[in-house]
Order: C-alpha cells, then structure tokens, then sequence
C-alpha cells in the first residue's frame, strides 16, 4: 500500500513509522476535538504520518448494557469534523455491508473488526467503495491465514489495504503477540501493529474487559524494532471514565513521549 493514497496523510517521506491513534470510541464532539488536536500537534512536530481514530459505533460488546455510540451518523459527522478541522484522514471500524457504504461518505478508511475478517461480504464491501481498508487480524487466526483476507480486497479491485496485528488469544483471559508474524504479514501487506488492544484481558467475570497499559510501551517498542510499518495506540485524557476500553487505552499525557522515543528507535532501526 502506497501511504499517500490516503487523502491528507502527511510526512510521508520522513523515514517514521505511521500512526492510527485515537479515542476507542467518538463520545462526544469536546472529546474528540480535544483529543485530536493533542495528537496532530504531536505527530507533526515528530514529522510521524497521523490518521485520527476513533469508532462511530461499538458493535462487538460483552454485555447488552454496554456503551455502543452517540449515534451513527452523529458520530461520522464528528468524524468528518476533525478531519476538515485539523486537515488529517479519519479510520473508523465497521460491522455491517450498510455501514461500509454509510461509513465511506464521511472517513478516509474502513477498518474491519477482529472478530468480523473473515466475513467475505463485509471485506468485500469495504473493499469495493475504494477507501482503504484496514483488515484486523482475528485473535484466533494465525498471521500466515491473513493472506485469504488480503485475497478478497485485492480480487474486489481495491490495492489499499493494510493488515493490523492485535494479538493472539493466549488462555482464555489474556493476549501474547507473536513478533514473528510482522515480518510474515509484510509479505502479503503494510502492516500495523495494534498496542492496545494486543494487550487488554478480555472475557472477565465482570463482562467489562481488562488490561496492562503499563505493557503499552514495551509491545510498542519491540514492535519499532522488528520493523513494523505502522502503530495502532488507543488513547484518552481520562481513561478511568471511558465509555469503551479503557482499561487498555494509554493516558494522553504520555503520547508524546512514547512517540518521541519510537522515533528515536526508528530512526536508529533505519541505519541497519
């Protein structure tokens, strides 16, 4: 995948890793313009390459009572928002074919769940409104499998894609990533590594899903060091009090530093 195929990335030719980072879920216009203002800041004074994250809606819940949105298109529009605002592209998860066709009119890439890669009919959907698309890595698949989901894109006429490792269920309680499987997904596609969720402790008693953030930047920096092209970083200014995953998410105070430090890894990854 050629980065700037993505409308408004920027920093291309900096020699950095690229970086999706954002709120797991838009829970508001204040919070999410918040946020995004910290991480554009950030990634151009780092000259890192920056797509806003956030989700217009969470589909993949542990209980009926769990957050899910503020509502579809409320959200995309927030979405969109940031996007002229701070002049960066916008990802977003999807979970159905109607959400890829909605989706696409506001964001620059359609991220497909985990859970939901090896549904045929989503990818391809995804695939065919010609935005790039963002294949998450199911936990129960192995890296070389991947290769079948990148397939579809490409046969659906669609070249811009990504594959996002986000762990591998180890135990029923707990995640591990497999470094090897970096080198093995840059075979078939750019690929991300995804920090936080590769470290959250789903299928709690509570129904609440756990995690160790505090692993944050040891997944991170192994992940710079094995040459992985992009970085996926969940993050909020108050993670406590978040409506989605914020049991993994790094605190936004510490975005900036880690950045700092990866660059620094990259850059010294670059002379080799």
């Amino acid at each position: 995948m050629n980065l700037n195929n993505i409308p408004q990335i920027k920093h291309t030719n900096s020699g950095n890793f690229f970086v999706l980072a954002g709120p797991c879920a838009i829970e508001g216009e204040e919070m999410a313009m918040r946020i995004a203002e910290k991480l554009v800041n950030i990634t151009n004074q780092l000259e890192i390459p920056y797509v806003f994250k956030g989700s217009f809606k969470k589909a993949n819940r542990s209980r009926v009572d769990s957050f899910t949105g503020i509502g579809d298109e409320k959200a995309l529009k927030i979405l969109q928002k940031v996007s002229k605002e701070f002049g960066v592209p916008t990802v977003t998860d999807i979970h159905t074919n109607e959400d890829a066709v909605l989706a696409a009119e506001y964001v620059d890439v359609l991220q497909i769940p985990a859970f939901l890669v090896r549904q045929t009919d989503l990818v391809v959907a995804a695939a065919r409104t010609g935005k790039t698309v963002n294949l998450k890595k199911g936990q129960f698949m192995s890296p070389e499998s991947m290769q079948h989901a990148a397939q579809k894109v490409i046969d659906s006429g669609n070249e811009n894609f990504m594959i996002t490792d986000r762990g591998t269920m180890f135990g029923y309680q707990d995640m591990i990533v497999d470094f090897r499987g970096i080198p093995t997904m840059q075979e078939f596609g750019t690929t991300v590594l995804d920090v936080t969720h590769s470290l959250q402790q789903p299928n709690q008693t509570s129904g609440v899903t756990g995690g160790r953030p505090d692993k944050i930047e040891t997944i991170a920096k192994a992940g710079i060091a094995v040459g992985v092209d992009g970085i996926f970083i969940e993050t909020h200014f108050d993670p406590a009090n978040a409506k989605s995953d914020g049991a993994n998410m790094l605190h936004l105070d510490y975005f900036e530093g880690l950045m700092t430090r990866l660059v620094a890894i990259r850059k010294t990854i670059n002379q080799f």
